[in-house]
């Protein structure tokens, strides 16, 4: 079973200080631990696989409830505690991150090697980034891609994109259960939160299962030749030139400039001209090559991209008439601004944090721990666990008393 949100955030800059971002990291990591040691690694997974939950998390460690920087701490706090090379000692590891480090992850997918298949990493890792920024373009770059690992083969997916535009980011989880993966062939969503909802390609909603098996039948049947040609027939269609009937053939369906015009209101961005035709040309080469069989096939050649994608897109919906899904993925229009009353936030939304109330909650956390009886078995393995993650963040000097 996979799981896939996504949260939309307005672009926060500047950076966390470096008193708070301690708290941060040790408050964080205590939480995570906390839920691993009672519940196991597959839960904090599942938990943070909701976006609203993870904004939660990230409200408590101190940071602004509308912050896009929430993603990047957050992941930071978990990398900190949980490395690649904790699978072992916690069950779980924390891989990529923001910019240059989400190019690490089959690298450090590799020293997993004895627990999962880091092989299946590598590749949800890359389906994931595929589908937020192939088979739905909404308008976001991905700029940040971690990923969460269980002993399980739970793998969970967060990344995050960035609408400049706008101002705007948007993040994204995925959650892919113990050995099963990411299909692509129905629409994966289980909860999506978000500020703005806008008409978008959806290459992966139930609406567009017709849409999908056109691309595929048009890359497999279709000469490259006789391809290109069909994208320049678009562009002409797009591009609003007069006599468009004369550019449909017998394989084609008819298409009047009114119906154009209702199809282009339904989603302009994604009813405009394919510029780079050559390009499209070279990969449109590449994949026939490769011959793929299915849509999964297909998001995972090097190479494809939004823009090829929505060329074959729109060939089959211009040309073949198979329209794809416009539809924004949003279900949950929640205000996660409740959570920021913790402790406040660093850029002061909904005020500006107070390391004192951090660091008594932090008091307050290691009482409870303290306070737990030493008659339970369950309990005493607990505790050890605990002292011992408390002795890590000593070495690594998070913790200084």
């Amino acid at each position: 079973m996979s799981y896939i949100g996504f949260a939309e955030l307005p672009l926060h800059e500047g950076r966390v200080p470096e008193y708070l971002l301690k708290r941060m990291r040790l408050l964080g990591s205590l939480i995570a631990r906390y839920i691993i040691e009672v519940y196991g690694p597959r839960e904090l997974l599942l938990r943070l696989s909701d976006p609203f939950w993870f904004q939660a998390f990230n409200n408590i460690i101190g940071m602004d409830w509308d912050s896009s920087g929430s993603t990047t701490v957050t992941l930071y706090v978990l990398k900190s505690a949980f490395p690649p090379r904790s699978l072992v000692d916690y069950g779980i590891s924390v891989l990529g991150g923001k910019g240059s480090d989400a190019r690490n992850i089959p690298g450090e997918a590799q020293l997993l090697g004895d627990i999962v298949d880091p092989g299946r990493i590598v590749e949800l890792s890359k389906l994931s980034a595929r589908v937020d920024s192939v088979a739905i373009q909404d308008d976001y770059t991905l700029y940040i891609h971690g990923v969460l690992v269980s002993d399980s083969s739970d793998v969970l997916v967060i990344q995050q994109g960035m609408n400049i535009s706008g101002k705007l980011a948007r993040r994204y989880h995925i959650l892919v259960e113990r050995n099963n993966t990411i299909t692509c062939d129905q629409d994966p969503h289980s909860g999506v939160a978000s500020m703005k909802i806008s008409p978008a390609l959806n290459m992966i909603d139930t609406q567009s299962n017709s849409a999908r098996r056109a691309v595929v039948e048009i890359i497999q049947n279709t000469p490259t030749e006789s391809l290109i040609q069909d994208l320049h027939k678009v562009n002409r269609l797009v591009r609003g030139l007069p006599e468009l009937t004369i550019f449909t053939s017998k394989t084609t369906t008819m298409i009047n400039p009114s119906s154009l015009r209702e199809k282009f209101l339904k989603c302009p961005r994604f009813y405009r001209p394919i510029t780079d035709v050559k390009r499209i040309e070279k990969i449109a080469e590449l994949i026939k090559k490769l011959t793929p069989v299915t849509f999964r096939d297909l998001m995972l050649i090097e190479g494809l991209g939004p823009e090829t994608m929505r060329a074959l897109a729109l060939i089959a919906d211009l040309i073949y008439n198979y329209e794809p899904s416009f539809r924004d993925p949003t279900t949950h229009l929640i205000d996660p601004f409740l959570y920021a009353y913790a402790h406040g936030g660093k850029d002061g939304v909904p005020y500006r944090i107070k390391p004192r109330d951090v660091d008594k909650t932090l008091e307050f956390f290691i009482r409870v721990v303290d306070s737990v009886r030493a008659g339970s078995r369950e309990k005493e393995l607990l505790m050890r666990n605990l002292a011992k993650f408390t002795m890590r963040l000593k070495k690594i000097g998070l913790i200084t008393k």
